[in-house]
């Protein structure tokens, strides 16, 4: 069995039930209301500038100009690709340069990144890419949702944010992530296997805790 296999094995249950929150269904039928999805945007385009800054830490530790190039894709795919479809929504909703660097991430946009960022300076690259698999993997799977979904991508307003994540250029960025932690990690010994497990279980919950904090728009714990 892979390594992907066995990550994918351990956490499926948890990915599945992303596709039975309020604020994905809302995505996906259109019913999503807007100031949560505002919420969301400002937040998630937080995430995404940490999340970077973890392949970034990839580039730093790869060893061989192969894996400097990949990382240094995946760095474009989140700042030019990603992003870009952020920055049209942002303009959308009317939310300007200067209120989102004026932005401060939400307790859980901040534990989740700092989080991946911790794995990424401490542990190896085959840790770091299981950090950040979590995320991409799981947004593939709610395209793959979505798209079983009629009427989902074509909504007049939430149709090009679905259709960003069921896009063969998201798919294909992802499908490079999960081959990356296959090759990285090949050789990994059970104790090591039960960590990449470890990491991909705390990541999820992260991405869970995310969507709730979008759909209650909650910036902390009281």
């Amino acid at each position: 069995m892979k390594v992907s296999e066995r990550l994918y094995n351990s956490i499926i249950d948890l990915w599945e039930k992303y596709n039975e929150h309020p604020f994905v269904k809302g995505l996906a039928d259109g019913t999503l209301p807007i100031d949560k999805f505002q919420f969301f945007m400002i937040q998630d385009h937080l995430y995404l500038m940490q999340y970077a800054k973890v392949f970034a830490i990839g580039v730093l530790k790869a060893k061989s100009e192969k894996d400097m190039r990949l990382f240094a894709g995946l760095i474009t795919a989140t700042l030019d690709t990603e992003n870009a479809i952020h920055q049209s929504y942002l303009r959308r909703l009317g939310i300007s340069r200067e209120m989102i660097d004026q932005a401060k991430p939400s307790i859980v946009t901040d534990s989740y990144t700092n989080y991946m960022i911790a794995i990424a300076e401490k542990e190896g690259l085959g840790e770091l890419m299981a950090a950040v698999l979590s995320c991409s993997w799981s947004y593939k799977l709610i395209g793959d949702f979505m798209e079983k979904i009629p009427g989902a991508k074509d909504h007049e307003f939430y149709g090009d944010w679905v259709s960003q994540y069921m896009s063969e250029g998201y798919r294909s960025a992802n499908e490079t992530m999960i081959e990356m932690v296959d090759r990285l990690c090949a050789d990994y010994n059970e104790e090591q296997l039960q960590n990449l497990e470890h990491i991909v279980n705390v990541c999820s919950q992260y991405e869970y805790m995310f969507w709730d904090m979008a759909w209650n728009k909650k910036m902390a714990e009281v």
